[in-house]
């Protein structure tokens, strides 16, 4: 009679433990995802926007200028700050890109992972690609995340981006004198434009990543398309989404600006009609779009493809040292 008590106790402690353990690996196999996904995202986004950081600078002072834009003035431009400035200021500002790109790319991807999971198990498509809607859902939540956390840092870039180097230093400065000269909330000065464009720019991005992914693997068989696949889906994804969203870019570039240029912007609808009375719609809510054709295409499929390419490198990292 022990005996059986003793083999009973042992069969429940058994039972106990297993439900734990693997509670326990679930924990540990969501938080190494997670960590993944901050990395393979941070990576991304710097490698992406250093890559076109001196045509982002070049369309970032044309959006908040009156200057007309040309293919041949962007070049002039770019021509000559090389000439009166040297070679590493065509990328001036990208430290403060940096400074933001990082995080916001980081919280962006890794936020898309977390709602594409939480989506799926909602709709019931866990492990599984997900539906239209939900997949939009999934990219426009993931880009409203990442903007709203790390805005104030896009609006000390701008600045930075249009100054001349006297005026701010470093981004520490460009932080302080902002604050002292025209006030705290003027680091969230352009947010409702923002977050109004982010929502169909970081929707549709996702979305036509994801179902290029998704109709990919249907048609080839590969779960994981090539590299230079993965570069042609992020182009048409950029491609799309910056072209949706520009007039509203434009509106945020001219309010965050707005303390240095002279011009005072209170509201989007506002700062739509100034544009489209001294420039035009074409000349003025579109500046730059050309441009931002050739740069959004590659940026985003950049993005996309060290995402993806870092994901694989560190899932199977884990595999080996597990």
């Amino acid at each position: 009679m022990g005996n059986g008590v003793q083999e009973k106790r042992s069969s429940l402690t058994q039972d106990d433990v297993l439900p734990q353990s693997s509670t326990q690996s679930a924990e540990v196999k969501q938080t190494r995802s997670v960590i993944n996904s901050l990395f393979s995202g941070a990576l991304a986004g710097a490698v992406a926007k250093t890559a076109v950081a001196p045509l982002d600078r070049t369309k970032i002072i044309f959006q908040v200028s009156s200057a007309r834009f040309s293919a041949k003035e962007a070049y002039r431009l770019i021509y000559r700050t090389y000439l009166q400035d040297g070679f590493l200021s065509l990328w001036r500002g990208n430290s403060a890109t940096m400074v933001r790109v990082i995080p916001y790319a980081a919280i962006q991807f890794c936020a898309h992972e977390q709602y594409k999971r939480l989506l799926g198990e909602y709709y019931g498509f866990q492990g599984k690609a997900l539906p239209p809607f939900p997949r939009l859902l999934a990219g426009s939540l993931a880009g409203t995340t990442a903007a709203a956390l790390t805005y104030p840092l896009d609006m000390v870039r701008a600045r930075m981006a249009v100054t001349p180097k006297e005026m701010y230093s470093n981004i520490l400065q460009v932080f302080a004198r902002i604050s002292r000269e025209e006030g705290l909330k003027t680091l969230y000065r352009g947010f409702a434009p923002t977050i109004l464009g982010v929502v169909p720019y970081a929707g549709l991005s996702f979305f036509t990543y994801e179902t290029l992914k998704k109709v990919h693997a249907e048609r080839s068989g590969r779960p994981q398309p090539y590299s230079y696949e993965c570069l042609a889906f992020g182009a048409c994804a950029g491609l799309i989404g910056q072209s949706a969203s520009y007039p509203l870019d434009v509106v945020r570039r001219r309010m965050q600006t707005a303390g240095v240029t002279g011009h005072t912007y209170g509201s989007i609808l506002g700062t739509m009609r100034d544009i489209v009375a001294e420039e035009g719609v074409i000349r003025g809510l579109y500046k730059g779009l050309s441009m931002n054709w050739v740069k959004g295409p590659i940026a985003v499929g950049i993005s996309f493809t060290t995402f993806d390419l870092t994901q694989i490198v560190l899932q199977k990292m884990g595999v080996t040292t597990r």
